[in-house]
């Protein structure tokens, strides 16, 4: 199978309505603002650690993570702010996360990078690069033999495909026929080092279809074709023809994280995807087609900047959690 072949009974679903565009909008503007606050947080010393952001890529979140069912599991990265976001999980346990509160997600024990939450089958942002793979393919095989009609998805960065995991993965995954989507958020820079210098063969969506798997590649900055992508991989891997790849094409506006430097990129070539942004591109094409105008956008961020204070007064008041439960979760306890 070629990189951009599928089953020909999957077909082409017919474009997005209103509605779900306005949707793909919301959530897009409420990554980029989370993200944006989580900046000026970061810089008060409210928020501690490393952080990475999506900035950029949230076509890829919105897209990708509406368009599967709440019984799917979804293995995440480092770079996870988004998914978690657009998975459902509250925005006031994420940013209490972020303060490293007990009424975080992970208890305040996991931070940016470890936002968990297994009630909605989010199993977690992974600090290791490719580290998810394993993980994912794990809980696939285990719905797959308890017969659950469950997809999961895996979401990692380019630079997992260097990884021995990326393969070992792939391959299993396409022996065994497992229900999972392997969405490779492909933004071009493995920290800081270019897909042209890290990987020979930089089409990775052709190296998935060499181990046997249905994959394309998907124009990352258009939340439309992500999500129209996603569904017919799903229809596919639901309908038992094993595993998908996506290679999603995006950018990251902002640096590898907040420690770096970013001299590793030309300022032009950025500004050059900056021109690209899906959040006003997406506005823009709304407000010409008459489905949003100025009055509902506005309204729009407001309930979002409003929902976004309300995170950040809750995580401010919560917890810290108690010294005397520090070793929790740590060691296992006596029978």
């Amino acid at each position: 199978m070629t990189a951009t072949e599928l089953p020909e009974r999957v077909g082409d679903r017919p474009p997005l309505v209103a509605a779900e565009r306005i949707e793909l909008l919301r959530q897009m503007i409420r990554i980029r603002r989370f993200e944006e606050r989580c900046v000026q947080l970061y810089s008060a010393e409210k928020i501690r650690g490393f952080l990475h952001l999506y900035i950029g890529e949230e076509a890829v979140a919105a897209g990708l993570l509406g368009q599967i069912g709440a019984g799917d599991a979804v293995v995440s990265t480092y770079r996870e702010h988004g998914h978690a976001l657009v998975r459902g999980i509250p925005m006031a346990a994420l940013m209490s996360e972020m303060f490293g509160r007990a009424s975080g997600c992970s208890g305040g024990r996991g931070g940016s990078m470890h936002l968990f939450d297994a009630g909605r089958r989010f199993f977690g942002g992974n600090a290791i690069v490719g580290g998810g793979l394993p993980l994912a393919v794990g809980l696939a095989l285990a719905d797959a033999m308890r017969n659950r009609p469950a997809v999961t998805v895996c979401l990692f960065g380019d630079g997992a495909a260097a990884e021995g995991e990326f393969h070992e993965c792939l391959n299993l995954a396409a022996l065994w026929r497992l229900p999972i989507l392997f969405a490779c958020e492909n933004n071009r820079y493995a920290m800081g080092t270019a897909l042209h210098r890290e990987h020979a063969v930089t089409d990775l969506a052709l190296r998935a279809a060499g181990y046997g798997l249905a994959a394309w590649p998907v124009d990352g900055m258009d939340p439309e074709a992500v999500a129209t992508a996603t569904q017919r991989a799903v229809q596919s891997i639901r309908g038992g023809s094993g595993p998908c790849f996506l290679e999603l094409l995006t950018y990251r506006f902002r640096a590898h994280s907040l420690y770096d430097a970013d001299r590793y990129r030309d300022k032009a070539e950025i500004e050059h995807w900056k021109k690209r942004d899906p959040i006003p591109a997406l506005s823009a094409e709304l407000r010409a087609s008459g489905a949003l105008d100025g009055q509902s956008l506005a309204d729009l961020e407001a309930a979002v900047d409003a929902e976004l204070d309300d995170a950040i007064a809750e995580a401010e008041a919560g917890p810290l959690e108690a010294v005397a439960d520090l070793s929790r979760h740590v060691y296992a306890e006596r029978p």
